[in-house]
């Protein structure tokens, strides 16, 4: 038999709440849509945070320490595109998920180049949303490697996002410094195409994988002595990518 104060501590513990996995931003402006996204992030036991332009979103962001931002590119006073910038300038680690009706893959990609962790096209499934929201978070929750990674002649800097070959700086885009990341974290592992455009890309469908195939060219180009005859980053044919430091 429970005596008076067992039984009050059994029934605090019934009424007790979730723990919140952390923050989760919404900015969007359609009040529709904020009900559906709050609704969806509260059944995850996130704490849900919403803003309906961007002047707003920046504040929250700013206050709230957001684990993952859901973010609509079409918000008023100031646009997704300029509010991915400034959220990652903020925070580098917080994951920044873009979801918007604007399918275009011009559009993708110049996002993911100005460092969103992933792009969701409305509509959507709510179940897909919660599993890229969530991978997004677990993929910045890593375990930090090095903040600087030497490889032959190279130097990078992955905290400043600065680079140097030979002891001259190299420029390189937000999005080659995450697929380079990428490959130093996974050094020696043959990595497909495939692999790579839902881990760096952040998503599993794409119109053609000549997109990695590209990215590679141009990192070869930028940090291998003979871009033509690499030395680190491998083309394994019929499988993949592989980089050697």
């Amino acid at each position: 038999m429970l005596n008076h104060t067992d039984a009050g501590m059994e029934t605090r513990h019934e009424v007790e709440s979730p723990v919140s996995n952390g923050t989760v931003l919404i900015a969007e402006d359609d009040p529709r849509m904020q009900k559906v996204l709050h609704r969806i992030f509260t059944h995850e036991h996130y704490t849900v945070a919403v803003a309906g332009d961007g002047d707003t979103a920046l504040e929250l962001f700013r206050r709230e320490h957001p684990v993952a931002v859901v973010l609509d590119l079409i918000l008023p006073r100031i646009s997704g595109r300029e509010l991915c910038q400034k959220f990652k300038s903020i925070s580098g680690e917080t994951s920044v998920i873009i979801l918007s009706a604007v399918s275009e893959v011009v559009d993708k990609v110049l996002l993911l180049e100005l460092g969103a962790d992933d792009y969701v096209t409305k509509p959507f499934s709510p179940r897909e949303l919660t599993a890229r929201v969530q991978a997004a978070i677990r993929r910045q929750r890593k375990p930090p490697a090095p903040t600087i990674f030497r490889f032959g002649e190279c130097e990078i800097d992955f905290k400043r996002m600065s680079a140097w070959r030979g002891g001259v700086a190299v420029v390189l885009t937000a999005h080659e410094f995450k697929l380079l990341k990428f490959f130093t974290e996974n050094a020696e592992h043959v990595l497909t195409r495939e692999v790579l455009l839902n881990e760096v890309w952040g998503y599993n469908f794409y119109p053609t994988t000549r997109t990695v195939d590209n990215q590679i060219l141009k990192l070869r180009q930028k940090l291998e002595p003979d871009p033509t005859n690499p030395r680190h980053l491998l083309t394994i044919y019929g499988a993949g990518y592989k980089f050697v430091p």
